[in-house]
């Protein structure tokens, strides 16, 4: 039986450090939107039969109309208040008997091909999610809120954790609805699987899979689709 795969773009922030009109995920680049660049590579995927975008629900037509030549993206919903609450009406919104969910951020637009292929070949009988990231290589410390520092962390355990992330279906739903009974806050939604005690593997993904934030980072993701254009196109196994 072959496994059925779909993603959801979350994409619902109200994008208030970025200072703009509409958010992040529609700030124009490289003549398209941020949000465009972050859906592609996922409709892109052979893999991957549908996709669910959670927008900003005053951004939630707006976006349908942006999507609208997308064939797998075959829903646009209104997200909540949270993070976890958008990722759950994602969820209730994609196509029955999905086996397996790749959550990926609305405002990382850079994600390349290779690396959902990578977080998807990463999910086998010994992990319940998959996650990709990069080792720090900064030093880390610790500092309390009157920014004294309390201690430096070990370099050499410490990741920097992006999106996509891929999860099997009924264990996101599971981390969500239990999340949501005991007040449970993750900043990503793997915290939520490892919080319900899941495996979650880490995969090692490209440092340049930056999520914009603030303008600046646009410049950034501008640089990055140039050289990768002039390097010509970098094809996933699909």
């Amino acid at each position: 039986m072959s496994v059925r795969v779909a993603a959801i773009v979350a994409a619902a922030g109200s994008g208030e450090r970025f200072g703009r009109a509409g958010g992040k995920q529609l700030a124009p680049l490289a003549g398209a939107t941020v949000l465009e660049h972050a859906v592609r590579p996922l409709a892109a995927c052979r893999r991957i039969e549908a996709v669910v975008v959670v927008a900003n629900p005053a951004d939630v037509d707006t976006v349908a109309a942006l999507l609208a030549r997308e064939p797998k993206v075959v829903r646009v919903v209104a997200g909540g208040a949270t993070r976890q609450e958008s990722v759950m009406r994602g969820l209730d919104a994609l196509p029955a008997g999905v086996d397996v969910v790749v959550v990926h951020d609305g405002a990382r637009p850079l994600l390349a091909a290779d690396t959902v292929d990578a977080v998807l070949d990463a999910l086998d009988e010994g992990s319940d999610a998959v996650i990709v990231g990069h080792p720090s290589y900064d030093t880390v410390k610790s500092v309390g809120p009157d920014g004294i520092v309390e201690r430096t962390e070990d370099r050499e355990r410490l990741w920097l954790v992006q999106t996509p992330q891929v999860f099997r279906a009924q264990t996101l739903r599971t981390a969500l609805e239990g999340a949501a009974r005991t007040g449970v806050t993750g900043t990503d939604d793997a915290a939520l699987v490892e919080a319900s005690g899941g495996r979650v593997r880490v995969v090692r993904g490209s440092r340049d899979n930056v999520k914009v934030t603030v303008p600046e980072d646009l410049v950034l993701a501008e640089a990055v689709l140039r050289a990768r254009a002039a390097r010509g196109p970098k094809k996933g196994r699909g």
